[in-house]
């Protein structure tokens, strides 16, 4: 199956969209008591980058192996007017080449809540893909939103990433995509494809 080069997939519903992110036991900890992300320990001046594809996920984290910053994977449902929102007032992080004005791009950097990138998607074997997937970075006020209100729901799939990697470990490549999450395309009106450059 062939997919458009920059098209977003992912699990949703007509309220939510999922998407996920990698963190320690402690935020990881308060995030799933609280339903929601708590500063302490979350940072909220930080920027947090959100990923719908969990392929993607797993690569970022190496399963959730690569340090005890990733060791714990969550699945945050987020309302799709947040989404949408976040997509409506982005700035794509590769935007920076087109400026010979320093100040013009720094203002105009600023000014944008959210960074978009486009990165290859990952195959069942994190080896990358011809087709991408988006990176969501917030930042300042879109962080707030996120934690305050575009947050539903936050589930930990971490016991799902190491039953996949357990299989794929063993070569039952058709066992571990049985267990994968059922991405589809997720559909954009014209003006926020080509805001953030969807095919």
């Amino acid at each position: 199956m062939t997919f458009p080069t920059r098209q977003i997939r992912a699990v949703y519903d007509n309220k939510t969209i999922r998407v996920y992110q990698a963190y320690n036991d402690a935020i990881a900890n308060s995030t799933l008591a609280n339903g929601t992300f708590i500063s302490p320990p979350f940072k909220m001046e930080r920027m947090t980058w959100i990923k719908p594809s969990f392929l993607w996920m797993m690569y970022r984290s190496g399963w959730a192996k690569k340090d005890t910053g990733q060791n714990r994977i969550l699945a945050i449902d987020i309302s799709r007017e947040g989404f949408e929102w976040a997509l409506d007032n982005s700035l794509l992080s590769n935007k920076a080449k087109e400026f010979t004005d320093r100040e013009a791009w720094l203002k105009l950097k600023n000014s944008t809540p959210v960074r978009i990138q486009w990165d290859p998607e990952r195959d069942i074997n994190l080896q990358p893909l011809e087709h991408r997937a988006i990176q969501i970075g917030l930042s300042n006020e879109a962080v707030d939103l996120y934690v305050n209100q575009w947050v539903q729901k936050v589930t930990d799939v971490t016991e799902l990433a190491a039953q996949i990697k357990g299989y794929v470990d063993n070569n039952q490549l058709e066992a571990a995509r049985a267990l994968l999450p059922n991405e589809v395309p997720y559909n954009l009106n014209t003006n926020l494809k080509d805001k953030i450059m969807a095919d």
